[in-house]
């Protein structure tokens, strides 16, 4: 399977997911996108087309810890839930976007839910 046909097919999943669910003002989605590098979450309100809440790798407090890219990972969880608890949201709905719940997007999945995040 080439770079192309990878990437089709992880758009065809994510168009399958998106029909399904939808975030609210109280139950926003929880968003990630994933790169080769750096993990990306933010919580959207569909219904108004606005990000409430967001957290990545490359902020300097996640990129300068030490360990594996799933720890960093998994703190990139950790900081959304605490800025999502911070704007009054405790539950979400996950988006994964058409990327596997496995390695970084469920380690992120689980950092959020340690800090209080329900699914």
């Amino acid at each position: 399977m080439n770079v192309l046909q990878k990437r089709l097919h992880r758009l065809r999943i994510k168009k399958r997911i998106r029909k399904k669910i939808s975030g609210t003002a109280e139950r926003p989605r929880l968003s990630v996108f994933r790169s080769n590098r750096y993990i990306y979450a933010q919580l959207i309100d569909d219904e108004a087309g606005r990000t409430l809440a967001q957290a990545s790798s490359r902020e300097a407090e996640i990129a300068n810890l030490p360990g594996t890219p799933i720890e960093r990972s998994r703190a990139v969880g950790r900081l959304l839930a605490d800025r999502a608890k911070a704007a009054g949201i405790v539950k979400v709905v996950f988006d994964r976007n058409g990327y596997q719940y496995h390695g970084n997007v469920r380690a992120l999945a689980e950092g959020a839910r340690e800090n209080g995040l329900e699914f």
